[in-house]
């Protein structure tokens, strides 16, 4: 069993790459944190932009205009210029060479900075769509919001594999609202793929149900999952963020051993 973990595009992709991209991390400075009336406008523009989500708390972040937005347990990072854009990921100080990002989680949700592997066999599978393509003797889980972009481009990927069982544990890093009405679906593979694939609501229940979003979030906190999608391959290893199809078969012929019945 390999602890390698890979990041790639994702919904959520690395802040430190997008901040290298625009030249900010020279702004970054300890001077002192932006007025306390600046963080209640942000909130008040995030929580009409983004009602279905809920804003725990808003902070100064050591970049001079960038903000700390924490949705319960998760973190994104946004400028209160241009609350359009979130970013997510992980911010980095390369004067100090000390990830600020992890520092937080580990204050606030003790999540590892460092993810190890993960035992495969003991995810929750009852908490997970299983969508099973052909003889499904192939394994994957994965961590997948809604709302999330890559996770689109990603469901699109798997339609086309064969001889794969994929189990998809719903996260709602951006609300909640679209995870537990595809949960709560007569038909929630069916009413997942439609959504996923064709941007079809048709599907989605109405009204909630008992469902294991909350757990999921829990189950993704436990295994320091902080971006979507994240894939668990049979062996335990994982890959953050979007791949093609022909490296999604290649991983899987790799880290699946093809014995007995998938779960």
């Amino acid at each position: 069993m390999t602890s390698t973990t890979e990041r790639r595009a994702r919904c959520t992709p690395p802040l430190i790459l997008a901040l290298l991209a625009g030249g900010l991390l020279t702004a970054a400075h300890a001077g002192a944190p932006q007025p306390i009336p600046q963080a209640e406008r942000l909130r008040a523009e995030l929580e009409k932009t983004h009602p279905n989500t809920r804003f725990t708390e808003i902070l100064p972040s050591p970049v001079s205009g960038l903000y700390e937005v924490w949705m319960d347990d998760n973190i994104a990072y946004v400028f209160a210029q241009d609350p359009r854009y979130f970013l997510f990921g992980h911010l980095f100080d390369t004067a100090q060479m000390t990830d600020l990002t992890a520092s937080r989680l580990t204050q606030r949700i003790g999540m590892d900075a460092a993810p190890g592997p993960v035992g495969f066999d003991q995810l929750p599978f009852e908490d997970a769509i299983r969508t099973v393509h052909g003889n499904g003797k192939r394994r994957l889980a994965v961590f997948s919001d809604p709302a999330c972009p890559y996770c689109r481009q990603i469901e699109a990927e798997f339609a086309g594999i064969g001889d794969i069982t994929i189990h998809t544990f719903l996260v709602p890093f951006k609300g909640d609202a679209l995870p537990v009405s595809i949960w709560c679906a007569a038909d929630r593979a069916a009413a997942w793929r439609n959504l996923m694939l064709k941007d079809d609501r048709t599907l989605l229940a109405p009204n909630a149900c008992p469902n294991p979003v909350a757990r999921n979030l829990q189950t993704a906190r436990k295994l320091s999952i902080s971006g979507t999608p994240t894939l668990i391959w049979a062996d335990g290893s994982r890959t953050e963020g979007f791949i093609g199809r022909a490296e999604i078969e290649a991983r899987l012929d790799a880290t699946t051993a093809v014995k007995g019945t998938p779960k």
